[in-house]
C-alpha cells in the first residue's frame, strides 16, 4: 500500500493515539530507496527448535510493552505522524517462513539467501513497520528467528535494548516513564532532542560505540550549557570553537572515497554472509600485546580482509584507503527504551592498502586517535535532523553527499557476555545489519556476544556478489596478528 493509500485508510477510521514523528526519524523514514531500504535486519539462531505459537506468545506482551510497535506511519506534506493501528493483529507481524534450498545447498546457506531476499523486500506500509519471521526447523535441531524493523522506529542501540528485554529474564521498559513518553509530543519545536543535545552535557557514552573517548566533547557541551559561566571568553571556549569549525570544514571538504569495485550505483539485490565468531579473549590479548584497543584490532582485521578480497579479484589496493560511516551513540544507554534515533556518524578511514598486519593495526590506531574529541557525530546528527525538514529530493541529495564519501556503513556493538535464553532456548548465534543509504553498497557488523566476536556482511549483489569471500578472510587476517603476538618479545612491541 502506498503512503497516500495508507493516509486515506487512516483518515477513514477513528484514530487512536497520534504523535508527531521527530525530524530525525522522519529523515530515516524518507531515506528508503529501491536499492537501499532503511531496515535493521537481525538473525537469532535458537537451539532447540522453537514453534510459531511459542514465538507469538512471547512477542505479543513483551514487544508491545513498547507502544511504538503498535503505531503505523501516516505521512503528510510536512512530515509524518505515528498513528495507533486500530487493526493491529500480531499474526500479521509474527509469521512463519520456510526455506527452499537449491540442489546441494546447505540449510545455513539457504537461510543467508533468504535473509538477503528479506533485506531487499519493503515492509507493508499499511501497518506498523516491523515483523518477526521464524524458520521453525533450520536443520532439524535449530530454529532461525529473523527480525526486520524500520530504522524510523529506532536506531541499533535502542533496538538491541528492545531485543534484550524480550529475552528470558529481560526487563520491560519502565512503566511510569513509558506512560509519560506515550503522551510526549516529539515535535520540531525548541524542546526537540536536537536542541537539548546542543545545550545539555554529554557523557562518556557519546562515542564509546567505536572506542573513542568523548571527554573533550562532553566538556565542551557542559561548558556551552552554562551561559556566562567559565566558558565565556575562556581558552576552553576558543578551543571548542576551533574544534567545531575544524570538524565542519572536515565534513564539507572531505574528498570522495577511493574508487574500488565496492563502489558504484546501488542496485536492489542484496547478499548476506556471516562466519564463525573469533574468541574475544584472543582479541583482547592481541590488543594488550600491541598497546591498542580491542576496536583497533577488529577494525584492522576488517581492513585486512577487504584488502585481501580485492587482491584476490586481481585489483591492487596498495596505498588505498576507504571510509566506513560509523554510527555513534549520543544518549545514555538507560534511555534507549524511548526508541527513536539518537546517534551521529563519523567517517572512519580503513587502510585496506597496507598488507603488513602490524603496520595496518597502528595505522588504524592513529586514525582512531585523530577522531578523539571530534564534534563530527553531533554535526552529522544535525545534518540528518535538518534534512528531515526538506522535501525528499533535497533530503536524498544531502544523504548522497554522505554516501559519496564512504564505501561502507559499519557498526561495532558490545553484546551480552553470556548466551541469551529465549523461550527456554539458547540463542547460539546473533547477527544483525544496519541499512546503507544512497549508493553505499556494503554494511559491516561487528558484535561481541557470549565470549566471541561475530562479523557479518550485507552487500550490493552487483558490487560484491560474494561477501562470503570477505567473511572467510576475517579469521586469517586476525590470526596473522595473533601469531605475531605469540612470537614477538612482548617488551619490544609498541607503537
Amino acid at each position: 500500500m502506498s503512503a497516500e493509500s495508507a493516509a486515506a485508510h487512516a483518515a477513514a477510521r477513528p484514530e487512536g493515539h497520534v504523535e508527531r514523528m521527530s525530524r530525525v526519524d522522519t529523515a530515516w523514514l524518507r531515506m528508503d530507496t529501491d536499492a537501499n531500504l532503511m531496515m535493521i535486519v537481525g538473525v537469532w539462531l535458537l537451539e532447540p527448535r522453537l514453534s510459531l505459537a511459542e514465538l507469538r506468545e512471547r512477542i505479543g506482551p513483551a514487544l508491545l510493552a513498547y507502544p511504538r510497535f503498535k503505531h503505523k506511519v501516516v505521512e503528510d506534506a510536512m512530515g509524518a505522524n505515528w498513528v495507533e493501528d486500530q487493526d493491529f493483529d500480531i499474526t500479521r507481524h509474527v509469521i512463519d517462513d520456510t526455506l527452499e534450498p537449491r540442489a546441494g545447498e546447505a540449510p545455513l546457506a539457504a537461510l543467508k539467501r533468504r535473509v538477503a531476499e528479506l533485506a531487499a523486500t519493503p515492509l507493508p506500509a499499511d501497518r506498523p513497520l516491523w515483523e518477526f519471521r521464524i524458520v521453525e526447523s533450520l536443520d532439524g535441531q535449530r530454529s532461525a528467528l529473523v527480525s526486520r524493523i524500520h530504522h524510523c522506529i529506532g536506531d541499533g542501540i535502542a533496538l538491541i535494548s528492545v531485543m534484550l528485554s524480550i529475552a528470558d529474564g529481560g526487563k520491560p521498559p519502565p512503566q511510569r516513564k513509558r506512560r509519560e513518553a506515550a503522551h510526549t509530543h516529539h515535535s520540531d519545536d525548541p524542546a526537540d532532542w536536537l536542541a537539548r543535545a546542543v545545550l545539555e552535557p554529554f557523557t562518556d557514552l557519546s562515542i564509546k560505540a567505536i572506542g573513542l573517548t568523548s571527554q573533550g566533547l562532553g566538556k565542551g557541551m557542559e561548558l556551552m550549557s552554562m551561559p556566562g559561566g567559565p566558558m565565556a571568553g575562556s581558552i576552553e571556549a576558543a578551543r571548542v570553537g576551533y574544534q567545531v569549525a575544524h570538524d565542519v570544514a572536515a565534513l564539507a571538504l572531505m574528498p570522495d572515497d577511493s574508487p574500488t569495485r565496492l563502489k558504484g550505483r546501488a542496485t536492489p539485490g542484496k547478499r548476506v554472509a556471516w562466519g564463525e565468531p573469533l574468541p574475544l579473549d584472543d582479541v583482547k590479548a592481541v590488543g594488550k600485546a600491541f598497546g591498542v584497543s580491542i576496536n583497533d584490532v577488529l577494525l584492522a582485521t576488517v581492513a585486512g580482509a577487504i584488502g585481501e578480497y580485492l587482491r584476490g579479484k586481481g585489483d591492487d589496493p596498495t596505498g588505498m584507503e576507504i571510509r566506513a560511516m560509523v554510527p555513534v551513540n549520543l544518549r545514555p544507554l538507560d534511555q534507549a527504551y524511548k526508541l527513536g534515533n539518537r546517534f551521529g556518524l563519523v567517517p572512519l578511514v580503513l587502510p585496506i592498502g597496507i598488507a603488513n598486519p602490524v603496520e595496518r593495526l597502528y595505522a588504524v590506531h592513529t586514525r582512531m586517535n585523530e577522531l578523539k574529541g571530534s564534534y563530527q557525530p553531533l554535526l552529522a546528527f544535525a545534518v540528518l535532523a535538518l534534512s528531515g525538514l526538506m522535501v525528499k529530493p533535497v533530503q536524498h541529495a544531502i544523504t548522497d553527499l554522505f554516501a559519496k564519501k564512504a564505501t561502507a556503513v559499519m557498526t561495532n556493538v558490545p553484546g551480552p557476555k553470556e548466551p541469551l535464553r529465549f523461550c527456554g532456548r539458547t540463542v547460539t548465534q546473533v547477527m544483525f545489519w544496519v541499512p546503507q543509504s544512497g549508493d553505499i553498497g556494503m554494511g559491516v557488523s561487528i558484535l561481541s556476544y557470549a565470549g566471541g566476536v561475530q562479523f557479518g556482511l550485507i552487500t550490493d549483489a552487483r558490487m560484491c556478489p560474494d561477501p562470503e569471500a570477505i567473511v572467510e578472510r576475517f579469521a586469517p587476517e586476525f590470526e596473522k596478528m595473533l601469531w605475531l603476538t605469540l612470537m614477538a618479545p612482548w617488551p619490544a612491541i609498541g607503537p
